[in-house]
């Protein structure tokens, strides 16, 4: 045993004479480096570059230098100074916290050397070799991942001198095609920028100095890390209001939207977090709906990846503030996109990248390994899930403020599908949950907002939550308005919670059919009127969409004994037929077949995508908003033909013409419907009858004396 001692013994002096030695070794090192630094310019000896035998190892040798690998020697002759500046960089290639070493007084004077005599002394900057400036900038960078040695950067003056050798070297790649070292140059200065752009207090010194109009160039860059060097600090910068103004007053837009329809993922996955954030100045969604972003935009929400998803929905959510925009993005199927995401049924995927982790992998040359191997776990997954969700409940929220956006979401089972996701479920991460079911219910009280959807959540709720609902108002955007309206549906018991799940699927219009009426299954109700009730259907042997109206033909306004009720229905039979025998009109809407069944009449037509002028009248009153002259001109136009060609060209008078029965569908398209009064004039006759709804009857036709308009043949 006393032997074993001695061996451990000595094993342990052997290990710290060792660490010893090397703690020795590099402090002479790094005396030496400061020396060699400290010498001017003007009596330094720069070496001459033997070009014949340098150029392919140069090229060959760029990998290495990125990531301060080793480096064979003698392929070109090299200065003292430029071997310690290669060694500091491998040996200080993991440390972060220089101003906390025990050497950090060498480190500083090393690193004001650098700044002092290397990077502001233009002298010396003119007549070093390529690599002998790429060595001195990857020091640079190794120590400015400290905090500390920003701030000397910044008052030694070195930012501007930085930013202006950035340009240089930019708009000689950019210009004249790639140089020597050129890219990884690039590459270790957009991180010095990115490092600096990362602290809020810290950005204004880089837009002082003028770089960010360099990175905004650098977008057109050939070389991918050049061009995730410039985005990374572009996202960085793009945090601040002040930045964000700068950066958008320059002509950036297109480049993102060239990068997000052609570069790879990555590239993709920034350049999306980038314009989010640039969204926020009204030039840059301005430029989005000039340059034809949306389709672009629309094309990533295909994406299986998280973070890329989340960025783009929340420009989608930003850029449709626009009316016009709102209306492209149904018009590309952007409200199908985000519903389809709503519903859960894709598989994600993402990584834990930051733009700090990124910035620092790229300088490395190992960003896209870290990129690739970083995968989330299950539960990661799904509360990024919630996020990305929350974002699609926000763009609804918005698109939904046009009313044919709204009619469209309620089409494709939107209600259904954003209500699924107010239930709670205490297995998940709480917080997440509640934010999520925070804009469930905020889109949900939008669409609650326009006044043919309301019958639809008496469904929904019991009475006292349904109250909560009501009370928030209409158009209300603060989401902390909704929290008190989650909190109690949280504390409901699992019977209540139960109940309101029964009731959401109720609204299902994907569940099997509710019944069939002759050769049609139920799919939906659509709305009730005087005289009946209008459903969603669709053939047995077919797979088109069709409306169907359902009129009760006890209804005192068709006579008071069967052989009035009759003589009524053969004639809205007959003149039905002849309508649909004729009519052939893009403002008209199309008739298919009539039917009685169960003494109820049935006429199947033209499902019209859409809502009806009345409830645009009603909901532009609710916001304060109105129709424009120009809109207004399009409507009554359209009106206006199909009216000439119902009188002029087939003498058929419609009878109950009103904003109920005038649809407005896509771009405003309008179709007139419910021609259940019509009836076609013969040669030499006169309608004498008064029928139709009493408030938009002529006034000619009414006396103070006559009864309420009826049903007349």
């Amino acid at each position: 045993m006393p032997d074993q001692d001695k061996k451990v013994k000595t094993t342990e002096k052997s290990t710290d004479k060792k660490q010893q030695e090397i703690t020795i070794r590099d402090y002479s090192d790094l005396k030496r480096l400061r020396c060699l630094l400290n010498v001017q310019s003007s009596k330094q000896q720069l070496p001459a570059i033997n070009f014949d035998s340098a150029q392919n190892s140069m090229t060959k040798s760029e990998p290495a230098i990125r990531a301060g690998g080793h480096r064979a020697r003698g392929q070109w002759h090299e200065s003292t100074e430029a071997v310690e500046l290669e060694n500091f960089s491998i040996n200080y290639k993991n440390e972060r916290n220089f101003s906390k070493h025990p050497q950090h007084k060498l480190f500083q004077a090393i690193f004001t050397a650098l700044v002092k005599n290397r990077l502001i002394c233009r002298e010396w900057v003119n007549r070093a070799p390529s690599i002998h400036f790429l060595r001195v900038l990857i020091c640079l960078r190794l120590l400015m991942r400290d905090p500390y040695y920003q701030e000397i950067l910044h008052s030694l003056g070195g930012i501007e001198n930085l930013a202006q050798y950035m340009e240089i070297v930019a708009n000689e790649y950019l210009g004249y095609g790639e140089e020597q070292h050129t890219v990884d140059k690039l590459v270790n200065m957009t991180y010095i920028f990115q490092k600096l752009a990362a602290v809020k207090d810290q950005r204004e010194w880089v837009t002082t100095s003028g770089a960010h109009k360099t990175l905004v160039n650098l977008l057109g860059a050939r070389d991918t890390n050049v061009l995730l060097g410039s985005l990374l600090a572009l996202a960085s910068l793009a945090e601040s209001q002040e930045c964000r103004e700068k950066i958008s007053e320059l002509n950036i837009v297109e480049n993102l939207l060239m990068i997000l329809h052609e570069y790879d993922l990555l590239s993709k996955r920034l350049t999306a977090e980038l314009l989010r954030l640039l969204c926020a100045e009204p030039q840059v969604k301005e430029q989005v709906k000039l340059y034809e972003g949306i389709p672009v935009l629309l094309s990533l929400l295909h994406s299986d990846h998280l973070k890329l998803l989340w960025s783009v929905v929340w420009i989608l959510v930003q850029v449709c503030e626009d009316p016009e925009t709102s209306v492209e993005i149904r018009i590309w199927g952007g409200i199908t996109q985000l519903l389809h995401i709503l519903r859960g049924d894709r598989n994600f995927v993402s990584d834990r990248s930051s733009i700090g982790s990124l910035s620092s992998a790229n300088a490395a040359g190992r960003i896209q390994q870290l990129h690739l191997s970083e995968d989330l776990s299950p539960r990661e997954i799904q509360e990024n899930t919630f996020s990305l969700q929350a974002a699609c409940c926000a763009a609804l929220t918005e698109l939904v403020l046009n009313d044919t956006n709204a009619h469209q979401v309620v089409q494709e089972n939107g209600v259904y599908t954003i209500a699924k996701l107010i239930l709670p479920n205490k297995q998940k991460n709480a917080a997440k949950t509640n934010l999520l079911q925070c804009y469930a219910f905020r889109a949900l009280r939008f669409l609650f907002s326009m006044e043919r959807n309301r019958p639809l959540f008496k469904r929904l709720f019991p009475t006292d939550l349904f109250e909560i609902f009501i009370d928030i108002g209409h158009y209300v955007r603060d989401i902390s308005a909704y929290e008190e309206l989650v909190s109690k549906l949280n504390l409901l018991v699992e019977d209540e919670l139960k109940q309101i799940a029964e009731n959401i699927e109720s609204i299902n219009q994907n569940k099997a059919p509710s019944k069939y009426i002759g050769n049609y299954a139920i799919l939906d109700h659509l709305g009730s009127g005087a005289f009946g009730c209008v459903y969603k259907v669709r053939k047995r042997s077919g797979q088109n969409l069709l409306a169907m109206k359902e009129v009760n033909l006890h209804n005192p306004a068709f006579g008071k004994d069967k052989k009035d009720r009759d003589s009524s229905v053969r004639n809205i039979v007959s003149e039905l037929t002849i309508i649909k025998e004729q009519l052939y009109h893009p403002n008209i809407v199309r008739y298919y077949k009539t039917f009685l069944e169960n003494d109820r009449l049935y006429i199947v037509m033209e499902l019209i995508e859409g809502a009806p002028l009345g409830e645009h009248f009603s909901s532009l009153k609710e916001k304060h908003h109105h129709f424009t002259e120009e809109r207004l001109w399009k409507i009554f136009i359209q009106l206006c033909l199909a009216l000439r060609y119902l009188h002029k060209e087939k003498r058929i008078v419609h009878r109950d013409l009103t904003p109920n029965n005038i649809m407005l569908g896509d771009k405003d398209k309008v179709t007139v419907t419910d021609f259940g009064l019509a009836k076609q004039k013969q040669e030499n006759s006169k309608l004498t009858s008064v029928v139709g709804t009493i408030l938009y009857s002529c006034v000619q036709h009414l006396s103070l004396h006559s009864p309420a308009p009826a049903l007349a043949t």
